[in-house]
């Protein structure tokens, strides 16, 4: 996979299981790139779509943030980013010969796992 994929996975993940929340401040482009060791327009690439799909906003002059909550996003928006992530992940479990069984399977753990972090991050604040 694409190291600016997994940087885009991770910052979901993050967000999904609220290490980071609405209106942390991320990293500057310079920062994340030097912190991982990649080039800063692979950093620059991640913070566009990820500003695209309105999981990130960049106030000029003060940084790039957590964009507001998803559920400002409309309904049809989230069930087409998910799409895209599901078609990646069947892509992946076709090449990598895992059954559409044994996808649905880790789906159900790694959701209910994360709902889980997310749950209990929430309460703790």
């Amino acid at each position: 996979m694409p190291i600016y994929r997994q940087i885009i996975d991770q910052i979901r993940y993050q967000i999904a299981t609220g290490a980071l929340k609405e209106g942390d401040q991320v990293p500057s482009v310079r920062q994340l790139a030097d912190k991982l060791a990649v080039n800063q327009n692979t950093i620059l690439k991640v913070y566009n779509q990820l500003c695209t799909e309105k999981v990130l906003r960049v106030e000029r002059g003060s940084g790039t943030f957590v964009a507001a909550s998803r559920q400002s996003i409309p309904v049809a928006e989230r069930k087409k980013i998910v799409a895209k992530l599901l078609r990646d992940a069947a892509v992946q479990a076709i090449h990598l010969d895992v059954s559409i069984e044994q996808m649905k399977e880790q789906l159900e753990k790694e959701y209910e796992a994360i709902k889980l972090l997310w749950k209990q991050e929430r309460s703790e604040r």
